[in-house]
């Protein structure tokens, strides 16, 4: 089967049409969204009821069922995975149907008009499955430093991550070139005076674990920060290090 064919979208197919390639995909666990004017009836820990409208349903082999309206990032309804999922034809009108036994929920979203269906076979022949990756995190930014110390400075030597102090964990402990200890606090992002605030609570913790008059070098790690942390930075004697992930 070609990429091509692994694809059928649709434009204001017939009800009996729409209920042949929806109940198709289903049976098959592909993907399938229609938009289009329908209404949606809930029953289960609560009811509810939604009149007509236009509104994006999504279907996912999983047996997810998502009803989006042109609001919001959220589903207005939905069913989690493993839900049954079904496509009838009732007296020329489209309807899905979904239900859980527990708790026992139901949903069904009724079509008076179907403007577009689309089916995807995502999970065919292996494909579809890889698993989310996800990059530019702090814990990258973390394996770089640990791999290019120098991009901090000439000379520092990280000794620890993640070093437990009482006022939470410090991302990487080590020292400098004069065997100072330097503390770095990691963002990924821009950052304000929160994060200054964040690097303090470290330094002075650390400061009551260790040996009166310790100097602690704190720098904070991140793509940019603030004037209002910039100036912070210099009131608390704190360094600023410009790297992104």
């Amino acid at each position: 089967m070609t990429a091509t064919e692994k694809i059928v979208a649709l434009s204001e197919p017939s009800a009996a049409e729409a209920h042949d390639r929806l109940a198709s995909a289903i049976e098959r666990g592909a993907l399938a969204t229609l938009f289009g004017e329908c209404t949606v009836e809930y029953d289960g820990r609560a009811e509810s009821s939604l009149g007509p409208g236009r509104r994006h349903v999504m279907c996912k082999p999983d047996g997810t069922v998502l009803v989006h309206t042109d609001e919001g990032q959220k589903p207005i309804n939905w069913q989690p995975p493993g839900s049954e999922q079904e496509a009838r034809l009732e007296d020329g009108t489209l309807e899905l149907h979904s239900r859980r036994s527990n708790p026992d929920e139901k949903l069904a979203v009724r079509f008076e008009r179907v403007a577009h269906l689309a089916v995807f076979d995502v999970g065919a022949d292996g494909e579809g499955g890889a698993e989310l990756s996800v990059t530019g995190t702090e814990e990258d930014m973390k394996r770089r430093i640990l791999k290019e110390p120098e991009l901090i400075e000439a000379g520092f030597r990280p000794l620890a991550t993640e070093r437990n102090t009482p006022a939470g964990a410090i991302d990487i402990y080590g020292e400098d070139r004069e065997g100072r200890v330097v503390i770095l606090e990691l963002k990924r992002r821009r950052v304000g005076p929160d994060a200054v605030g964040q690097l303090n609570r470290y330094a002075e913790a650390l400061e009551r674990d260790l040996h009166a008059g310790v100097e602690i070098r704190g720098i904070l790690v991140a793509p940019s920060v603030t004037d209002r942390a910039r100036r912070l930075l210099a009131k608390k004697g704190f360094e600023f290090v410009a790297l992104s992930p």
